[in-house]
């Protein structure tokens, strides 16, 4: 069994993205958006996610929308729809998100979004495969 207090788990972590627990056909992942910070617009094909906010305020945009997000929140990205979380206050934004399947490689850490994005790029950051 994996436990997890989750919102404290979250709270604790400074990095950009940690991914906590990869199973075969979902994925849990904390992330802390700094201030000013964003995730980035993306695209997950095939994937479908789940985002609950945990403390700071930001921006949710998903599909040509904005709302805002806040603790106690959670957005649902369904496969195949552009999105992006934008911190907009003055603390970080942090929360966790579950990927249904897996999106990013086991047991990543990336401190911040840009050594995220150079590990995607460099193809590091694969989910695992059958």
């Amino acid at each position: 069994m994996e436990h997890f207090t989750i919102a404290t788990v979250a709270e604790k972590s400074p990095d950009f993205r940690r991914v906590l627990w990869t199973g075969e056909h979902t994925q849990l992942v904390i992330m802390t958006i700094p201030a000013g910070g964003e995730i980035g617009e993306e695209v997950h094909e095939g994937i479908d996610q789940i985002l609950t906010f945990v403390s700071g305020v930001g921006e949710a945009r998903v599909a040509g929308e904005k709302r805002k997000v806040a603790a106690g929140d959670l957005v649902v990205v369904p496969s195949g729809t552009t999105h992006n979380f934008v911190n907009t206050g003055p603390n970080p934004l942090v929360l966790y998100t579950v990927y249904g399947p897996p999106e990013h490689a086991d047991q990543a850490v990336h401190r911040t979004k840009e050594e995220a994005d150079a590990a995607e790029a460099a193809g590091e950051d694969e989910p695992p495969t059958e």
